[in-house]
């Protein structure tokens, strides 16, 4: 568990009362944690302190948090959380893209913040150890099943005959569960950089998959929509 790998937590924020109420919340479940309230010393901590997750804001007093994430993303896949007043879906849209694992924005709960920061934590340890078992094994969440080796998705144990592209949406999602993954990245991964921009085929193809997973397609349990941002496949712990 997190709590007992001692896993390393950089807050990058400058407002008092927030890195109060984080810095409470992840000591409380045994994460060591560090402060810093500028992008200059963020940078030099995330090189001598090599932390195991990044909550970044990106209202810092001296560079916009998106630089950070940009010069981070240059040498290290340290997992970024951005934790942000900022709501508008271009501002999530441009901080995932440039390599922003997640983002939450203020205000939020500390049951979601802790569950986001292990599934960041969780899928930089895996893919560390080995960069093919997602692709190579079988990811479950309830009574969702994908097999990577038979390139089929099972649903209580029943075959949902996805289409060759539905499943590779799936497998994408299956794969980052837990994180977010623009729409942009999802056209860039599935049919290449020359892609069209146009969401429409993903919500297209969407639409066609909740058919077949999802108990109610209105409700779904597997695969949520952020507006206007992407989509993220659950965890478990949603």
């Amino acid at each position: 568990m997190a709590n007992e790998l001692r896993s390393k937590i950089l807050i990058v924020e400058d407002d008092p009362g927030i890195c109060k109420f984080l810095k409470h919340t992840l000591v409380a479940e045994n994460y060591n944690v560090i402060l810093c309230e500028t992008g200059k010393d963020a940078l030099e901590m995330i090189s001598s302190h090599c932390p195991d997750c990044i909550l970044l804001d990106l209202g810092l007093p001296d560079m916009d948090g998106n630089q950070i994430i940009r010069s981070v993303r240059s040498w290290t896949s340290t997992p970024i959380i951005v934790i942000s007043a900022r709501s508008m879906e271009q501002d999530k849209a441009d901080a995932l893209d440039l390599g922003a694992d997640d983002y939450l924005t203020k205000p939020f709960g500390k049951i979601e913040l802790l569950a986001r920061i292990r599934a960041a934590i969780r899928h930089t340890r895996t893919t560390s150890q080995d960069e093919g078992v997602a692709l190579n094994g079988v990811f479950e969440v309830g009574e969702l099943r994908i097999d990577y080796n038979r390139h089929r998705v099972y649903l209580a144990g029943q075959d949902t005959n996805l289409t060759p592209n539905e499943f590779r949406i799936v497998a994408l999602l299956g794969k980052h569960a837990g994180q977010v993954i623009t729409y942009r990245a999802m056209l860039r991964e599935l049919w290449g950089p020359s892609a069209n921009r146009d969401n429409k085929i993903l919500r297209v193809h969407m639409a066609s998959i909740r058919r077949k997973i999802e108990p109610n397609p209105d409700e779904p349990r597997y695969i949520f929509t952020e507006i206007g941002v992407g989509y993220r496949m659950s965890n478990g712990e949603d």
